[in-house]
């Protein structure tokens, strides 16, 4: 994914053919493509200022931003003088954002900024770009599902270099087009033919299954002349324990704690599934669990 980023920046040559707003630009060295480029690695000019670090790109360009106004927009105002040396990763990257954003690109590309920091820093980082990404078309190349969600508008998921899904965040994270992108956005994938107790509410139409319209059918439609059972992606969240007319039962297996909530594997058949749960229920315990038919997708 760097190397396609550094390819539509115009730093390898390729084969192909790179076109921006329905122009050609494939020829075009990367200084006059007008993208502003953040690294992983942040990239800055050690020997600089970091006032110096945000004007040079600029020198090139006709129109730019002053870079006392964008130091401030970005919080690092008051380490205008400082060397990046003296700087944290937090403070490295505002100042590496600063200087794509003062040449006011067309595009910004986006290298997994956020991936070198701290959690806390991670967090901070992340609601200020998805304010500051608001006013600029970005490519933003990050394998962490929470940043996706959060700044993107629209998801284009990889693999081994293609394109195997792509669509809003709503649409690749409720409705995964394959097991590969509900397991990357953290859907619990169910082999059908390993869970015979969740395939045969579904074939049945029962329980919490049932379609509000009383038709009964199952959203998971499946060949009747086949014994291939299908895969279906389901969101932990989406997952209910402890309702009292639940679907199945399933064994607690483990419990983590995450923030607010606490993250619960849980056992039934012969698969293991992930659900959230306000109150931690105890490891080794009998659950009922509920699965909303509108949230299982076939995959």
């Amino acid at each position: 994914k760097t190397l396609l980023l550094e390819t539509i920046a115009g730093f390898h040559e390729h084969n192909g053919v790179v076109t921006a707003n329905e122009t050609d630009i494939t020829g075009k060295p990367p200084e006059e493509r007008g993208f502003g480029f953040v690294f992983q690695d942040y990239a800055l000019f050690p020997h600089m200022t970091v006032r110096e670090n945000v004007e040079y790109g600029t020198r090139y360009r006709e129109s730019s931003r002053d870079a006392a106004e964008l130091l401030d927009e970005l919080g690092v105002a008051h380490l205008s003088e400082r060397n990046p040396p003296t700087l944290s990763g937090g403070e490295k990257q505002r100042v590496a954002l600063a200087r794509a954003l003062a040449i006011r690109p067309s595009v910004m590309l986006l290298d997994e900024p956020l991936a070198a920091l701290d959690v806390p820093t991670q967090q901070a980082l992340r609601d200020d770009l998805a304010d500051i990404l608001d006013d600029v078309t970005a490519v933003y190349v990050t394998h962490n599902r929470t940043t996706a969600r959060a700044v993107a508008d629209r998801i284009v998921v990889m693999q081994e270099g293609r394109v195997v899904q792509r669509g809003t965040p709503e649409d690749v994270f409720e409705r995964p087009a394959s097991p590969m992108v509900a397991r990357f956005t953290g859907s619990n994938v169910i082999d059908l033919s390993a869970a015979p107790s969740l395939r045969r509410i579904l074939d049945d139409g029962i329980g919490s299954q049932a379609r509000s319209d009383g038709s009964g059918r199952s959203p998971i439609d499946h060949d009747s002349d086949t014994d291939a059972a299908p895969q279906v992606a389901i969101r932990p969240e989406a997952i209910t324990l402890g309702d009292a007319d639940g679907d199945l039962s399933a064994t607690v297996e483990r419990v983590v704690r995450e923030d607010a909530t606490n993250r619960v594997t849980l056992a039934f058949d012969d698969i293991t599934v992930e659900a959230f749960a306000t109150s931690p229920p105890v490891v080794g315990t009998e659950v009922t669990l509920s699965f909303p038919r509108d949230r299982l997708h076939p995959c």
